[in-house]
C-alpha cells in the first residue's frame, strides 16, 4: 500500500509495474475498491504500463487531512481528488480508466483537463452527471433500480448504510451483475474498505448532492460550474457497457457518442453486468491496449 497526498486526502493506492511503464490509472466505483481491477494488472504491466489503482475518498486506506474539510462525495470532488493525484506523483499524462464513481473522475479529468489524458476507457458512458436535470423523472424501471438512491436520502437510509453497509453493499452487487457468482471470500476482500470511517458520509452526500438535496463543497463550486454546461470529452474513448447492467443498462449509453468529439468507440460486453471489470477483466485490458495503439 502506498500513499500519495494532495492538499485535501492521503490517498492509498496500489502501483505495479516498472516506474518508467506508461501510467495507466484505473478508478472503482461504488460500492467497490482497487480489487476491481486485480486481474487486469498483471497483462497491462506485460506489455509496458504503471498500473495504479488508488482507493477514492471514503474507501480503504484513504483519508481526509483535516477533520473540517466537508465529506463530500460529489462529481466535483472525485475529478478534483484525481488531478491531484497526478499532481502528487508527478503524473503529467496517463490512461484513465473507471466505472461509477471512478469512471466519473476519468470523465471530469478528461473533459476539463485533457491534457493529462492519453486516453479514455470510460465504462458506463459519459459519466458526468447532469445535476441540472436531476429533478426530471425517469422512467418506472430505472426509478425502481435507484431505490438505494431514495433511500439513501432520508435520514433513514443514512442509518441503514450505517448499520447495514456490508447487508446493502452485497446486495448491490447480486442485483447490478445478476450473472456474477462472486464467493463470500470476493466480497469480503472489498468490503473491508467500507469500514473507512467517512464511507457512510462521503456516500450519503454523494447521493444527495445530485438530487439537490444537498449542499455541495464551496471550494469545489468553480469545477461544479464548468460540469453544469456538460463540457465535451475530445481525447481517444472507448466506452464499455456491460449487456446485463442491472443499474445503468446499455440503452442509457446508446447516445453517448455526442459528448465524444474525438475518436470514438462503444462496445457492449455479453454476459458482464455493473462491475464490469471483475467480471470481464479482458475487456478492460483489451480497451486500454486499443487506447495505447
Amino acid at each position: 500500500m502506498l500513499f500519495a497526498r494532495t492538499p485535501t486526502l492521503d490517498i492509498a493506492y496500489e502501483a505495479t509495474g516498472l516506474e518508467g511503464g506508461t501510467p495507466v490509472i484505473l478508478l472503482h466505483g461504488f460500492p467497490d475498491d482497487a480489487r476491481a481491477y486485480d486481474e487486469c494488472v498483471a497483462p497491462l504491466v506485460e506489455h509496458g504500463c504503471r498500473v495504479l489503482v488508488p482507493y477514492l475518498r471514503g474507501y480503504g486506506q484513504t483519508r481526509f487531512l483535516h477533520p473540517e474539510t466537508p465529506r463530500s462525495g460529489q462529481q466535483a470532488a472525485l475529478g478534483a481528488d484525481l488531478r491531484d493525484f497526478m499532481d502528487a506523483l508527478g503524473i503529467q499524462k496517463a490512461v484513465l480508466g473507471g466505472y461509477d464513481w471512478g469512471g466519473r473522475a476519468a470523465c471530469i479529468v478528461a473533459a476539463l483537463w485533457p491534457e493529462r489524458a492519453i486516453g479514455l476507457c470510460s465504462i458506463n458512458g459519459y459519466n458526468i452527471q447532469n445535476i441540472g436535470a436531476a429533478l426530471q423523472p425517469a422512467s418506472a424501471q430505472q426509478e425502481y433500480g435507484h431505490w438505494y438512491q431514495w433511500y439513501f436520502n432520508t435520514e433513514r437510509g443514512r442509518a441503514g448504510l450505517s448499520a447495514n453497509r456490508h447487508e446493502i453493499c452485497r446486495l448491490l452487487w447480486k442485483l447490478w451483475s445478476p450473472n456474477w457468482n462472486f464467493s463470500d471470500s470476493k466480497y469480503a476482500a472489498t468490503g473491508v474498505s467500507f469500514d473507512n470511517p467517512d464511507f457512510v458520509d462521503v456516500v450519503i452526500q454523494s447521493y444527495r448532492h445530485r438530487h439537490q438535496n444537498a449542499l455541495g463543497d464551496p471550494a469545489l463550486e468553480p469545477i461544479e460550474e464548468l460540469l453544469a454546461a456538460q463540457p465535451p470529452i475530445g481525447v481517444p474513448t472507448i466506452v464499455l457497457h456491460g449487456d446485463a447492467d442491472g443499474v445503468g443498462p446499455p440503452v442509457q449509453s446508446e447516445g453517448a457518442h455526442r459528448h465524444f468529439t474525438g475518436r470514438y468507440e462503444r462496445r457492449v460486453i455479453p454476459v458482464a453486468g455493473h462491475f464490469l471489470p471483475h467480471e470481464t477483466p479482458d475487456a478492460v485490458v483489451r480497451a486500454v491496449m486499443d487506447l495505447l495503439g
